[in-house]
C-alpha cells in the first residue's frame, strides 16, 4: 500500500475545470457549482491519505464532486422547499389577519350604523330605509307615503347629514 501524496495546488490547477463542470452540470448554477468544488476539495484534503493509485485522482475526484453537488442540490431544494412553505404560511395568516380585522371592522361599522339609523325618528328611517334598503326612487317613497316628492329629497339630504354627523362623532371618540 503505497501512500500518493500530490500538492493540493496542483490538484486544483489539473482538475478545477473538469470538477466545476461536473459540478454545474448537476447543480446548473455557477455559484452552486463553484461550492460543491470547493467542499469536494476540501474532502478530498482531507482523505488524500487513502489514494493509492495515482491514475485514479481525476476520476475519484470527480466522483467526490458528483456527490457533493447532489448533497448541494437536495439542500437547496429543502431550503427553498421551506421558505416557499414559511413565504405560503405567513402569507396565509396575514391575510387571515386582515380578513379578521376587516371583518371586526365591519361589523363595527355596521353596529354604528344601525345605532345611528334606529336613534332616527320613525318617520326619518321610513323614508331613510325606502330608499337605501328598497332602492326606491323619492317619486316612489313620495307616491308610497303620499307625501310631496320635494319633502322626500329634503328628508333624505336631512337623514344622510345626520347619520354622517352621528357616524362621524362616534369614530372620532
Amino acid at each position: 500500500m503505497d501512500c500518493f501524496c500530490m500538492d493540493m495546488n496542483e490538484l486544483c490547477k489539473l482538475y478545477n475545470k473538469r470538477l466545476f463542470q461536473v459540478a454545474y452540470g448537476i447543480t446548473r448554477d455557477y455559484y452552486l457549482a463553484q461550492d460543491a468544488v470547493q467542499e469536494a476539495l476540501i474532502k478530498a484534503y482531507q482523505k488524500m491519505d487513502t489514494i493509492e493509485d495515482p491514475e485514479k485522482v481525476g476520476a475519484w475526484l470527480s466522483a467526490i464532486t458528483t456527490r457533493t453537488a447532489i448533497d448541494i442540490v437536495r439542500k437547496e431544494r429543502k431550503l427553498n422547499d421551506r421558505t416557499a412553505s414559511n413565504i405560503e404560511i405567513e402569507t396565509a395568516n396575514i391575510k387571515m389577519d386582515q380578513n379578521v380585522e376587516q371583518e371586526v371592522e365591519m361589523n363595527l361599522l355596521k353596529e354604528q350604523i344601525n345605532l345611528a339609523i334606529n336613534s332616527l325618528s320613525l318617520d326619518q328611517r321610513k323614508v331613510f330605509l325606502l330608499k337605501i334598503n328598497s332602492g326606491l326612487k323619492e317619486r316612489e317613497i313620495a307616491k308610497l307615503l303620499k307625501i310631496n316628492q320635494n319633502t322626500v329629497k329634503t328628508k333624505i339630504y336631512r337623514v344622510r347629514k345626520q347619520l354622517k354627523d352621528m357616524l362621524m362623532e362616534s369614530f372620532s371618540a
